[in-house]
């Protein structure tokens, strides 16, 4: 499918040729550590045995493997594991969809660039589904991971001294879900509708379905509650609750007398309806068990930040970590259940000294705001610093909590540029890796900005080696002369990047 960067081939121009190499992607391409990074991560994808079903034998000369007795059901092969990471860096940092990040990247040779391709491909790198598999088998750790090989890169470079990841800002948002605002009416009729398909699905005949009178109702309880007649829209939202009953002791009845198999199908539905029926008749939720706002998403919680704007959000909390000075991400994770503010600080700070702990550097001091009082003895190990403590800190402390509110317009771009405004991934598996992933593609818009402004080239080493040849008494031109054979050392030790402009930087 892609070419090898070590073959030439004659009827098509190599990416290196048609792009600027000094653009920052184009910098930070060859930077990052790519084959590390497939290391990692590659051991999620590796064959797990199955039974009945043949593995290869490890003898003196590697892999051999066995001849199976059925024909080889595989299917067609993977998408290069580079290719797939950094689609998914590609997709948060620029903004697009699943579908959008494939589309863009086959117009795009720059991106195609990133991704390590030799050539430019003038088609799609894989259908927008196969993101979805890809995100589902990297899981938690291996997300984490792509958010802490960009930490490593900003260290690598310079662009952000080690010290100034022991002093964090810690803040915490809301994470929105892709569902509908909830109303009762609506959950009501979303109930009614999913237990006459459960039901026809399970092979139970009802005797009504109340399908004419519940489209009927759900307009009246919209039309009442727009021209704030309560009075009417509390009837009709007692008769969408009576239906719904009704369908579901109809159908608990009917299933009782069938099997338990089909009591079992139908459980989660019966108890979502039950769950429906039971919060639409009281104001508060009953003990122990939290309000459903979504039927598809019944992990949402409703999480009340004190905004006079939005008063309620319904998603998940997520926490964010970021350096005191750069406004580098250094952890985000998502906190489902609405709890305390100050519950998650440790479990926050845990998550950042891990993604930190390849720089050899760890969070000492927090900044936080009053949400996060009172939890100083559950971590022992970092000075928490608040306004709270303004009678209790030193004058450096005070001045340097001024940069607190930094972190705010950083939640900012995560949400306006970064997709962490709404989420659309599935359950709470969903909400936890579109955090870590869109605080990924903050730090490498982070990235290209300081390559950017700190002018960093895309050749650095091969200029450093150019000039200790030129100050050992060589010319620079039997410098450049000698460059193809040093450039095949190169291929090996930098992931096969830094060779597309060793040609070009030789002929000039």
């Amino acid at each position: 499918m892609f070419a090898c960067p070590a073959t030439d081939d004659f009827f098509r121009s190599r990416i290196d040729h048609m792009i600027d190499l000094r653009h920052p992607l184009a910098v930070l391409a060859s930077r990052m550590p790519w084959q590390e990074i497939e290391a990692r991560v590659a051991q999620v994808f590796s064959r797990k045995g199955r039974a009945g079903v043949a593995m290869p034998d490890l003898d003196l000369f590697g892999e051999q493997a066995q001849r199976a007795p059925v024909t080889s059901n595989a299917g067609r092969p993977r998408v290069p594991l580079r290719i797939m990471i950094a689609l998914l860096y590609l997709k948060h940092a620029f903004n697009e969809s699943d579908e959008g990040v494939v589309a863009r990247w086959a117009d795009t040779p720059r991106w195609q660039f990133f991704s390590g391709c030799a050539y430019y491909e003038d088609r799609q790198p894989c259908d927008a589904t196969t993101l979805v598999k890809f995100r589902q088998l990297l899981g938690e750790e291996g997300v984490e991971e792509l958010l802490a090989q960009t930490i490593n890169v900003a260290v690598e470079l310079k662009l952000i001294k080690p010290q100034e990841l022991a002093r964090v800002i810690v803040d915490s948002t809301v994470q929105h879900k892709a569902i509908a605002h909830p109303t009762d009416s609506r959950l009501l009729e979303t109930a009614r509708v999913k237990l006459v398909e459960a039901a026809k699905d399970a092979g139970i005949d009802l005797k009504q379905t109340f399908a004419k009178e519940g489209n009927e109702l759900g307009r009246k309880a919209g039309r009442y509650a727009h021209a704030r007649q309560f009075k009417r829209m509390r009837r009709v939202i007692k008769r969408q609750r009576t239906i719904v009953g009704r369908l579901q002791r109809e159908i608990e009845r009917k299933a009782s007398a069938i099997g338990a198999a089909v009591r079992q199908a139908l459980g989660q539905t019966l108890e979502k309806a039950a769950r429906i029926v039971a919060q639409s008749g009281q104001r508060k939720a009953a003990a122990g068990q939290p309000k459903l706002y979504a039927w598809h998403a019944p992990e949402v919680a409703c999480i009340s930040k004190g905004k006079a704007r939005t008063p309620y959000e319904f998603g998940v909390k997520v926490g964010i970590a970021s350096t005191l000075k750069g406004n580098l991400i250094v952890g985000a994770r998502a906190f489902h259940g609405n709890p305390y503010d100050g519950h998650t600080l440790r479990e926050q700070l845990e998550q950042a000294s891990i993604l930190m702990q390849d720089s050899g550097a760890k969070p000492t001091t927090a900044f936080v705001d009053l949400g996060y009082r009172g939890v100083d003895e559950d971590n022992p190990d970092v000075a928490i610093v608040h306004r709270g403590k303004s009678k209790r800190i030193s004058q450096q402390d005070r001045t340097l909590l001024r940069r607190r509110q930094a972190i705010e317009p950083i939640i900012g771009h995560l949400k306006a540029d970064h997709r962490m405004d709404r989420c659309h991934l599935k359950g709470e598996t969903g909400d936890r890796l579109h955090a870590v992933l869109c605080a990924a593609g903050y730090n490498i818009r982070w990235l290209l900005r300081m390559i950017a402004r700190k002018g960093i080239t895309f050749l650095h080493t091969v200029l450093l080696c150019l000039q200790r040849a030129s100050a050992q008494g060589r010319s620079w031109l039997a410098a450049a002369m000698n460059m193809r054979l040093w450039a095949a050392d190169v291929r090996s030790t930098l992931a096969n990047q830094l060779t597309f402009g060793a040609g070009r930087l030789s002929q000039a």
